[in-house]
């Protein structure tokens, strides 16, 4: 299996097993509440977005995975369900070691899910490691909050994220409570990004008009990339070591 840190393509199921380009990356990832918040030290993330038929169906299935789960070093797994498209869901899923990773992804068991979805084909899995966690806000985050998630290459990660603690004024003026800042696991330039947004309202006027800080905004949906995720969390499941 030829891995890559983005998906070139989809990767068919019938010839992953041989030579296929799906996106890896690897990242550290918070607790896993439900909202954004500190994340924990030594800890890895996938994450995945893709179409259900129903959301609702795909959570009991993956209740009833909890110890497949927890055998391959599972912190804890947050479904986020899409605010504006149907059935588009962003899962995140911490994991404890490197080498559950590998296995994952390496693993027949990954076509169970996408078949308990509906799909044909697989669609890209992300991962990448924390650079840094921005907290522009305080207490916790209201009901009205939304989760604004990119996948896109930048120029200078360090850079950017200097950038973004310059402008944290502009990003908090425009209701941006926390920033997540994650760098593909082997690609410097791939970052995803998660920001809390304290409403859809101003989400929207984020979309329209974000601060320049804010580079990955435009180069979202670009080349491979999917189009930015909208969403709020659905489901979550904490997994004990």
């Amino acid at each position: 299996m030829h891995r890559s840190a983005m998906l070139t393509g989809q990767c068919h199921k019938n010839s992953l097993r041989e030579d296929t380009h799906c996106m890896i990356t690897v990242s550290f990832n918070s607790n896993g509440g439900h909202r954004l918040r500190e994340h924990e030290p030594h800890s890895l993330i996938l994450a995945c977005d893709f179409i259900v038929d129903d959301v609702d169906h795909m959570w009991r299935w993956i209740q009833g995975q909890r110890e497949a789960l927890a055998s391959i070093g599972t912190r804890y797994l947050v479904v986020y369900a899409s605010v504006w498209e149907p059935g588009r869901i962003l899962v995140t899923t911490g994991i404890r070691q490197q080498q559950s990773i590998e296995r994952i992804v390496q693993s027949p068991k990954i076509f169970e899910w996408f078949d308990v979805a509906g799909l044909t084909d697989i669609p890209p899995i992300f991962g990448g490691e924390v650079v840094e966690k921005i907290d522009l806000a305080d207490g916790s985050s209201p009901a009205d909050a939304v989760v604004l998630g990119v996948i896109a290459s930048v120029t200078d990660v360090t850079a950017l994220v200097a950038r973004v603690h310059e402008a944290a004024g502009s990003f908090r003026t425009a209701g941006v409570r926390k920033v997540w800042i994650y760098r593909a696991f082997d690609d410097g330039q791939e970052v995803m990004i998660l920001e809390e947004i304290d409403s859809e309202t101003n989400l929207r006027r984020w979309i329209e008009k974000p601060d320049a800080a804010a580079e990955w905004m435009s180069r979202a949906g670009l080349g491979a990339y999917p189009q930015m995720f909208v969403g709020r969390i659905a489901h979550l499941m904490t997994i004990d070591s």
